[in-house]
């Protein structure tokens, strides 16, 4: 069980990692498209860019690893790949739990790094797709985790001051971003 505070009026959901199990499915969608390249891709920098877009996360990788490779051809093929395995992506039940017990009592949103058409999938995929009062994604701001922008226009359109915001996150990125935007954090990995 969650320990939630109380002073809360609206709460924001990250989805990958938070809200869906998506985390092992990405990260099989990485390593195939990198290993068709002949590289592997590293677990822990996935880990430490969770929540940030997928073609800045490839455009950082390849400078990183020194790859003379096109990190946004290399991210649109990851999110190809991704959607061919959504299909089984499930929910994370102690997080959907939650979203279930609140629907209807107060706003609720996603707040993702992740491209609008695999969050839509996803959020289907999980059985989420209607559940929500608003959904922002990378494609919605132009500055992403660990800017605040994401979190900040999903307050804005709940029509909710950010502070009465408790947002569920599971990355660090994600964290800092609700953090900075004055938000209240659940960050889920503490419960697994």
């Amino acid at each position: 069980m969650i320990s939630l505070p109380k002073q809360f009026k609206a709460i924001i959901f990250d989805l990958d990692g938070t809200l869906a199990d998506t985390m092992p499915i990405h990260y099989r969608a990485c390593q195939i498209v990198c290993q068709e390249y002949g590289f592997d891709f590293p677990k822990d920098y996935f880990y430490q860019e969770a929540g940030k877009p997928t073609l800045e996360v490839f455009q950082n990788l390849v400078k990183m690893l020194g790859k003379n490779l096109d990190g946004n051809t290399l991210g649109r093929a990851k999110e190809e790949k991704f959607l061919e395995l959504i299909h089984t992506v499930q929910p994370i039940s102690l997080v959907a739990d939650v979203a279930r017990n609140y629907k209807g009592k107060v706003p609720m949103a996603i707040g993702s790094g992740g491209q609008r058409n695999s969050v839509d999938l996803t959020l289907k995929a999980i059985g989420f797709d209607q559940f929500f009062d608003c959904v922002v994604t990378c494609d919605d701001v132009v500055e992403h985790k660990p800017h605040p922008a994401t979190f900040l226009k999903a307050a804005y359109d709940m029509g909710v001051s950010a502070t009465d915001c408790l947002v569920f996150e599971d990355g660090d990125p994600g964290i800092q971003a609700a953090k900075s935007a004055g938000m209240m954090v659940v960050d889920i990995r503490e419960y697994f």
